[in-house]
């Protein structure tokens, strides 16, 4: 295990260190200058149309926005919020909290386009339902159905099975320091609930997601208010150390100021999952009447994951000043000693409950990004996901038990190649998500409150399968 651990952080330094840096961030700013700042000048639309798909129900079995918001947001809510930010403070120090920041601003646009897309090419299942994501537009709009298989089996393996792991693993973590409990009591348990949940099916999946994840999010930042409140006098000194050491980092950070930055843009797109093509497959399940109100709602859940809950764990880390730079205490464990300091012994196990919470959601969001993945491949489709179903539960089993270093150097080449397949093909679709945004925009200006598709707008209605005029809008 150990030398395959080397061997998997040894590919990761060269993917991460010259080819992923410069594809995050080269599309983000693309995506970002061409659509003229997206993520900022629509944020007023993206708060309505949030606000206004809470408690929607639609007609059937159709998803509505705000339950494939909530499920794309149980994925990316999860350890990586909490357990990934204390590991990016240790390892690259306070400085890479802001490229955390700044990756989930440039972020934001490429969430909304790759979402967009998934809108403009999902498929019709029936009864109002939809499924979609990389893998449809791949296939249908760019016509490589080989690139398309290589993105499924990607993202099955990478969310269903890797990520899946370290969700489990950070569960049994914090719950062996809060309660002494058994990793392998732990793997039991969690497998039996992981199992529970994922044989129902998307409907179950959509309705837990949509209750859990407003009330955990909210109970984690109100506690990290309260860490604030109790610190206010350190905010100002916090905030500085922040910018300071984002361009200035400590001879403790391996790779220097290099390793300041990857840490923080590893984490934050582990965390926020912008670009990785696993949000577009929950966006496609939305019934709603044009693609950009899919592409605007998840690229806010950018927003809510990181300059939220992310922030949330690094306050509380910084303020309560428990961390070292290259030290052996980190992940779960420093946040739930982090918090300790201030909530006194309750904060240990009131912790390892949140993190359940938060990584549970997770484990059942990846799982359903798999779902629909392996529906993609031909032949008998209820056999593989049935062999799925299985695989994602011994995965569980398998993160209670494995080592902390090794399933994360797993999901980050994972996440790697994910994001490759995934923004080769968003940057030759781009074209179509910012027509559809400018119908958007000119009918919002024409004084139409909800604006409706017409594919023909876009000039090429290849591979578009859902938008006729006998479909059936939210």
């Amino acid at each position: 295990m150990d030398l395959l651990n080397t061997i998997v952080s040894e590919v990761n330094t060269v993917l991460w260190s010259y080819v992923m840096i410069v594809l995050l961030i080269g599309c983000g700013l693309w995506f970002t200058l061409s659509t003229k700042f997206v993520q900022l000048r629509m944020l007023p639309e993206m708060l309505r149309l949030i606000t206004d798909g809470i408690g929607h129900r639609p007609d059937g079995d159709a998803i509505s926005s705000f339950q494939a918001f909530c499920v794309s947001t149980a994925s990316r809510v999860g350890v990586g919020n909490i357990a990934g930010v204390a590991i990016a403070i240790v390892l690259g120090g306070p400085g890479a909290v802001f490229w955390m920041w700044l990756i989930a601003f440039i972020g934001s646009a490429t969430g909304f386009v790759e979402s967009t897309l998934a809108q403009i090419y999902k498929l019709p299942r029936g009864n109002g339902k939809f499924h979609g994501g990389p893998a449809y537009y791949i296939k249908n709009a760019l016509k490589q159905p080989g690139v398309a298989k290589l993105f499924a089996l990607l993202i099955s393996v990478t969310f269903g099975l890797v990520y899946v792991s370290v969700q489990a693993n950070t569960i049994a973590l914090s719950f062996q320091t809060a309660f002494s409990i058994p990793p392998i009591t732990t793997a039991i348990v969690l497998s039996i609930l992981t199992a529970l949940v994922i044989f129902g099916g998307m409907r179950r999946i959509a309705r837990f997601t949509e209750w859990l994840v407003p009330i955990m999010a909210t109970i984690y930042i109100l506690a990290a208010i309260l860490v604030v409140l109790f610190n206010i006098e350190k905010v100002p000194s916090v905030i500085v150390l922040i910018f300071h050491d984002a361009f200035t980092a400590q001879a403790a950070v391996g790779g220097g100021l290099g390793g300041v930055i990857l840490t923080g843009v590893k984490r934050g797109l582990f965390s926020n999952e912008a670009g990785e093509g696993s949000v577009p497959n929950a966006a496609a399940t939305a019934n709603v009447t044009h693609p950009v109100k899919q592409g605007l709602v998840q690229a806010f859940g950018v927003y809510v994951d990181t300059w939220l809950v992310c922030s949330a764990t690094a306050f509380i880390v910084l303020l309560t000043q428990q961390y070292t730079i290259g030290g052996e205490l980190t992940g779960i464990a420093l946040a739930q000693q982090s918090l300790a300091t201030v909530f006194g012994p309750i904060a240990p196990p009131a912790v390892a409950i949140l993190i359940f919470l938060f990584a549970f959601s997770s484990v059942v969001g990846n799982y359903y990004y798999g779902e629909i993945n392996i529906a993609f491949f031909e032949g008998n489709v209820r056999k593989y996901l049935f062999v799925f179903r299985i695989g994602v539960v011994l995965m569980v089993l398998f993160g209670c038990l494995a080592e902390l270093s090794f399933v994360w150097n797993l999901a980050d080449l994972f996440m790697g190649f994910l994001c490759i397949t995934n923004l080769y093909a968003i940057a030759r679709l781009y074209k179509y998500a910012k027509i559809a945004l400018h119908g958007y925009v000119e009918q919002k200006r024409n004084g139409i409150k909800e604006p409706v598709f017409n594919p023909a707008d876009l000039g090429n209605e290849t591979g578009i399968h859902s938008w006729g005029i006998n479909e059936k809008k939210a």
